[in-house]
């Protein structure tokens, strides 16, 4: 099961459609249901403040220097998503928790 934090690999659909690792941002709260929201994670860096970067390590499994584009939430079903292969750190999650409330519109 995913939790909130966990990285994990998906294919979305459309232009963002190749297999790629993706962020789970969703509340625990919403386990049971058959969907996961998130946010995909690219190595194509962007000067944005909604893009949170992150630097490879053992803990998140990454292998290169990434961002979560933030700005690019999905849902997709539980079904099409891979178990995690890494975790965010406490910090990094933070910062991803501000750049939703700027891309959402709450600040």
């Amino acid at each position: 099961m995913t939790q909130r934090g966990d990285l994990v690999r998906v294919s979305l659909p459309g232009d963002y459609g190749k297999p790629r690792p993706a962020l789970v941002v969703q509340s625990d709260l919403l386990d049971p249901l058959d969907s996961v929201v998130l946010c995909p994670v690219t190595s194509a860096l962007r000067n944005a403040a909604f893009r949170v970067t992150v630097e490879p390590n053992p803990s998140n499994g990454l292998r290169a220097l990434s961002q979560i584009m933030v700005d690019k939430l999905a849902t997709l079903p539980r079904a099409k998503v891979s178990e995690p292969f890494g975790h965010l750190d406490d910090e990094r999650m933070k910062a991803v928790d501000r750049a939703l409330l700027l891309v959402i519109g709450v600040i």
